[in-house]
């Protein structure tokens, strides 16, 4: 086995969050599987080939936790968040139960509330005029957030309340457990107060928490334990890796005006300027544990190690891509990563894809000319998901 590469390398510092893809573009190119001894240890492969090998071999790499950091097994208690925590065999058993909820065809049905949520966003932001405004707080965070409380049949009036668990746990927790600790307790409580209430209902909405309590395994019911983990991911994921999509492809936008007026002249061409703006922007990095020694690439991997799943650096490897560092809206052939590999790919790729859709259209329709604010900064959160924080706009210019 090859010696074991090392450097210094925090996924959490300010400068590889605002623009990883140098760093990544860098380690590819010098040393692709490295090791880090920062935040407990982290394996950081950034070629595709490797990225897709070790999540679709599960014998030797297991997601009993998906985390960039935190405890591994053995260091404390760990987030049951089915099916993404789940190996197989019953990671199968779960995911296909979610499956019909998250087709083309139900996903289809949920595009006419998706568009009536994107107009009154825009709306209300056209009727304030020309002028600045904060497009990740003001738009792409609510999108998500009120689309996925309409399918959980959760009220929307407590959006503040979701937004903030998921600000604790996925951005101010990424790197401060004891703040993810306490927001992921409060999701826990809410979900299970609802499960609750539901069985207890004699009709019950027609949403998807109720569809999880009637749901059955094998002719058995699910385990409580699983249906508030279920509820708990699609929550989480359901919000923030759209919410960082949306966002990123207005930065885009706002950044390169050819790509924006070329959309705004040639509308037709959205569908594949979405997945290229999935490519280029992906958010998540997710992660594995080691099952037992094995080799990356010929580097020597110990049993119980973390090994970090970079997707943004698989989605920008010149292996794979042409001009890989570059939208090319029109890209025919688009095996983009962003919505994972493997048996965990991303159950609802089919609803992020319309959201981001939807909501470009309609800013697109509404907000054809548009740049940066160039007296405030744009701001960047990073770790497991890198997501504009703020982004400063002015419209109509």
């Amino acid at each position: 086995m090859a010696v074991r590469p090392s450097i210094d390398f925090d996924i959490f510092d300010p400068d590889f969050v605002r623009d990883p893809f140098p760093t990544y573009d860098r380690l590819r190119t010098q040393s692709p599987v490295v090791y880090t001894e920062r935040w407990g240890g982290q394996w950081i492969p950034t070629r595709y080939a490797d990225i897709e090998s070790i999540t679709r071999d599960t014998d030797h790499f297991s997601s009993v936790t998906v985390s960039v950091v935190g405890p591994k097994p053995g260091e404390g208690p760990l987030l049951i968040a089915p099916p993404v925590s789940l190996d197989p065999p019953i990671h199968a058993d779960v995911r296909r139960l979610l499956l019909p909820a998250f087709s083309v065809a139900a996903i289809d049905r949920v595009e006419p509330l998706t568009r009536t949520i994107v107009g009154e966003l825009i709306a209300d932001i056209a009727a304030r005029g020309p002028g600045p405004l904060d497009a990740a707080t003001e738009f792409a965070q609510h999108v998500p957030v009120r689309v996925i409380a309409a399918m959980l049949g959760i009220p929307v009036a407590l959006e503040a309340t979701f937004t903030n668990w998921v600000d604790r746990i996925l951005k101010v927790g990424a790197n401060q457990p004891e703040v993810q600790s306490a927001a992921a307790r409060e999701v826990r409580e809410y979900f299970a107060g609802l499960v609750e209430e539901r069985r207890a209902d004699p009709s019950p909405p027609d949403d998807l928490i109720t569809y999880l309590i009637g749901a059955q395994i094998d002719g058995a019911p699910l385990d409580r334990k699983y249906i508030i983990g279920i509820l708990f991911v699609l929550l989480m994921a359901g919000i923030d890796t759209t919410w960082s999509s949306i966002g990123s492809s207005l930065w885009h936008l706002a950044t390169h005006p050819e790509d924006r007026e070329r959309l705004v002249a040639q509308p037709e061409l959205m569908p594949m300027a979405v997945e290229e703006f999935l490519r280029l922007y992906s958010p998540a990095t997710m992660a594995r544990i080691a099952r037992q020694d094995c080799e990356i690439a010929g580097v020597a991997v110990r049993a119980g190690e973390r090994v970090l799943l970079p997707f943004p650096a698989a989605n920008r490897d010149p292996a794979v891509f042409s001009r890989p560092d570059e939208a090319v809206l029109d890209r025919e052939i688009n095996r983009h990563s962003a919505f994972g590999l493997g048996i965990h790919r991303c159950l609802g790729s089919n609803l992020a894809r319309m959201e981001l859709r939807v909501a470009l259209e309609g800013w697109l329709a509404a907000f054809p000319s548009f740049e940066l604010d160039p007296d405030h900064a744009v701001t960047w959160t990073g770790g497991q998901v890198r997501s504009a924080k703020t982004l400063p706009l002015i419209l109509g210019r």
